[in-house]
């Protein structure tokens, strides 16, 4: 049996487009204002320990609540006002349904972000498993444990699983737990490196197509 994961920001609505230039233009200038680290640095992990890392690696300038505070100001705006879901979402996790395929949402979110998106597009009972980093006491990607915990708890091999994201750390995580990964590109994340990924796919049509092909064959 085949089973499909799938990441949440940047894949299955464009949050990543808006969570991108918010890293850009205020965390990452506030946290480390006298490094330049790249966004793609901490994508796809999860936002409390985007400040580990970057507390570890070049020493935060300001507090952990403070940094907390500014991802929960923005989180609401993003999630209910101003991302759009997938083209053609639905009628996909439909397809999967009707052939059998369980699915899941995968995300470095915690449980109620993922909460907002799942509840704003009508997706609560669309996929067969919602699972959060949150879940689990483990690495962030780029590590696979999250990927790891999600085979386990569909009970499908991780060699069985599509998984479909769109960050350098989430691409990564994906082929480290040895999942076909499918790689969406998209113009947030820019010239990153999707080299570990299976497929790279660039539109909703493409991604959909890929998808069904991989649970098809596998």
């Amino acid at each position: 049996m085949t089973a499909v994961l799938f990441d949440m920001d940047g894949v299955l609505v464009d949050s990543e487009d808006y969570w991108v230039e918010f890293q850009r233009e205020e965390i990452l200038p506030a946290t480390v204002p006298d490094e330049d680290v790249a966004v793609a640095e901490t994508s796809g992990m999860n936002f409390r320990e985007i400040y580990d890392y970057l507390d570890d690696e070049y020493g935060a300038a300001i507090s952990r609540e403070a940094f907390v505070q500014r991802f929960t100001e923005a989180t609401e705006e993003i999630y209910t006002e101003r991302a759009a879901l997938l083209d053609g979402l639905h009628a996909l996790l439909a397809e999967l349904d009707d052939r059998g395929v369980p699915t899941a949402l995968v995300s470095s979110s915690p449980h109620d972000w993922i909460g907002m998106v799942t509840e704003r597009f009508d997706l609560e009972n669309e996929f067969d498993h919602v699972i959060s980093a949150d879940d689990i006491d483990a690495a962030s990607k780029p590590a696979p444990d999250i990927f790891e915990y999600a085979a386990g708890e569909i009970g499908v091999p991780a060699e069985d699983c599509v998984v479909v994201e769109d960050s350098e750390n989430g691409i990564e995580a994906a082929a480290r737990a040895g999942t076909v990964v499918i790689a969406y590109r998209i113009d947030a994340h820019g010239d990153i490196d999707r080299s570990p990924a299976d497929e790279v796919v660039a539109s909703p049509a493409a991604l959909r197509e890929c998808t069904l092909s991989l649970a098809e064959r596998l």
